[in-house]
């Protein structure tokens, strides 16, 4: 499980750095930078859901503070 978290960690900053050089080079003439956005955004989304589910299941469990 902290695996999959972690590779889908990467995967959203890799996508907000794509974001970034797309942002940079093509000076805000295309549609790349707004797509590397959007994934990110859903990347998130689906990784939150994933997390709720784990744990509803019992893939997971919460700690607490201690």
């Amino acid at each position: 499980m902290k695996i999959i978290v972690a590779i889908a960690f990467i995967l959203i900053i890799f996508s907000m750095g794509s974001a970034l050089v797309y942002l940079m080079k093509d000076k805000g003439k295309s549609n790349r930078t707004v797509k590397a956005l959007a994934f990110r955004v859903g990347f998130s989304i689906s990784l939150f859901i994933f997390i709720l589910i784990a744990n509803r299941l019992g893939w997971i469990q919460p700690t607490g503070i201690h």
